[in-house]
Order: C-alpha cells, then sequence, then structure tokens
C-alpha cells in the first residue's frame, strides 16, 4: 500500500477503481469515477481523497496526474482499463483488464471519519463488505454511483448491463444514491418511464436519489415524489466523466448548504462545463460556474 501522499483528513473520500481509458489512437487517459469525483470536489474548494488499486507504474504516476488529492493506493498486477465509443449519444465499452478488488484493510483508519464519501464502482470492486464500513449519521453523506455494480463483461471484455443483485441491501446503507436514467433504461425496455419506476422503489429506501438523463438534465426523487430540472445547454465535445461531475459537484453543495433542489442545478451546471472538453480538462472553477449558474 502506498502511503497517503496528503497530511490532511479528507473532507470528500472517493472509493473505487482509477482507469486507463483507451483512446483511438491507442494512447490513454486517466480515468474512473473517483478520478473525476475528486478533482471536482477539490476544485470546489474540498480537501479530497482516493482510495484505490492500480498497477506499480501507474501507482508512480498518480501523484502526478493528481498532485493536489489525497491518494491510497494498493498495486497490483493490472489497472481497471476500458475503451469506450460513442454512436449518436450511445456508448459500447470493453473492459481490457480489471484491477483486484477493494479491500476492507485498504481503508487507512483515519479516514472512516470522512464527511462525504462516495463509492464509485466500475467493475464490482466493492462489496457491501467496503460499505458498511461507514454507517450512516448525522453530519456526514455516504452516496454511491452505481454504475459498476450494473455491469457484466463477456469472454471479449464487451460491457453488458446486469441487474444490481445487492440493492435492498446496499441502499439503506446510503444517504444518496446518484446514477443515469441509461443505467436503467436496459432493465425497462428502453422506456423512460418504466426506468422512472424503478427509480421510484429504489427512492422509497434510500433519502434521496438523483437520476441524470444528459440533455433533459436531471430528476430527483424522494420517497417516490420526483422534481424535474433542466439541463445547461452546451456544445458537447466528450461526455466522458460528466455524471461522476455531477455526483460530486451535487454531494459538495448540498454538504454545504443543505438544500437538494439547489444541488441539482449547481450540479447541472458544474456537469455542464465538463462535457465541452475532453476528459478531466473541463471540470471548472468555482469563478467559473458561479458566472453560468441560473439565479
Amino acid at each position: 500500500m502506498l502511503p497517503n501522499s496528503q497530511p490532511s483528513d479528507p473532507q470528500f473520500l472517493a472509493i473505487g477503481h482509477v482507469t486507463r481509458d483507451v483512446r483511438a489512437d491507442g494512447s490513454f487517459a486517466l480515468g474512473g469515477t473517483v478520478t473525476f469525483a475528486a478533482l471536482t470536489t477539490y476544485r470546489l474548494g474540498l480537501v479530497s481523497a482516493i482510495l484505490t488499486c492500480a498497477d506499480s507504474i501507474l501507482c508512480a504516476q498518480l501523484s502526478t496526474y493528481l498532485p493536489d488529492i489525497a491518494l491510497q493506493v494498493r498495486p497490483t498486477p493490472l489497472t481497471t482499463t476500458f475503451a469506450n465509443r460513442y454512436t449518436d449519444g450511445f456508448r459500447t465499452q470493453y473492459l481490457y483488464a480489471r484491477s483486484e478488488p477493494i479491500q476492507v484493510s485498504d481503508l487507512p483508519t483515519a479516514w472512516q471519519d470522512a464527511p462525504i464519501v462516495l463509492f464509485g464502482p466500475l467493475v464490482q470492486e466493492i462489496g457491501p463488505e467496503i460499505v458498511a464500513l461507514f454507517p450512516r449519521r448525522p453530519g456526514r453523506i455516504i452516496a454511491a454511483t452505481p454504475q459498476g455494480w450494473l455491469r457484466r463483461w463477456d469472454a471479449d471484455g464487451r460491457v453488458w448491463p446486469t441487474p444490481w443483485q445487492d440493492a435492498e441491501r446496499i441502499l439503506p446503507q446510503l444517504d444518496v444514491l446518484i446514477l443515469s436514467h441509461d443505467d436503467l433504461l436496459p432493465f425497462a425496455d428502453g422506456k423512460r418511464a418504466d426506468a422512472d419506476a424503478i427509480l421510484t422503489r429504489w427512492s422509497m429506501l434510500v433519502p434521496l436519489l438523483v437520476a441524470t438523463d444528459g440533455r433533459h438534465g436531471a430528476t430527483l426523487f424522494r420517497h417516490g415524489e420526483l422534481q424535474r430540472f433542466s439541463a445547461y445547454p452546451v456544445h458537447e465535445v466528450d461526455p466522458t466523466g460528466a455524471g461522476d461531475v455531477f455526483a460530486a459537484a451535487f454531494l459538495t453543495h448540498l454538504h454545504q448548504h443543505g438544500n437538494p433542489e439547489q444541488a441539482v442545478d449547481f450540479a447541472n451546471c458544474v456537469a455542464s462545463f465538463s462535457i465541452e472538453q475532453e476528459g478531466i480538462q473541463g471540470i471548472p472553477t468555482p469563478a467559473m460556474v458561479a458566472q453560468r449558474l441560473r439565479p
């Protein structure tokens, strides 16, 4: 285990795999929910940290890619590696390599008290035993983006949807669940109304549920009741990571102000910047957000 690269205890802790995201020319960009989320919360003013696994080469490089993020990294033989292909806004994804699952022993004891914790699984690497390390209590937010619990992959690495087996076990342990409508459409025959029905059912098990829907904006569910929020229209260059940026922005605003409705609009605004540039380059500063945010 590589040592913590920052002396401060984090205000925001992201748990999950960092990734190599392979580009069309064979080069790669650093990716993963934890990467986008921790960079977003850092740029929004929080002390941010990542708990992850990666191969020894990437381990040595991470502090260069993420110089302001606290890192706890267990070296493993492989780094989770994806290739994403977008056609008319839809993604076909391939898993080229998978790192090892996160283990209970990977977590620094001091980090268990982080006021915001985000579980960002990508390839089933976070089990219920990891979630159980962070019991809910007043004054902090336990959240998840469950896309990695909704994935399987075949022998060729092609990623396919799969039902979330532990949903009813994990949801009551969370304060917030944030996901994309697209994650559920395969289980709803492609119908948004049927996807909303799944979300409504899940929202009875978790205090706050937010579903993002690209250019359609986002929907906030609270115990079966829903509110829709419009997106900020921008020119899309690269949607990779936009949902992770949204999640981190939502949690930051909710932590600071306690208003879920305002947090959704704030997150929509922050995420609108992220799709205007490739990868992590589009994550904005607070000043940029303030200029665009709706009054």
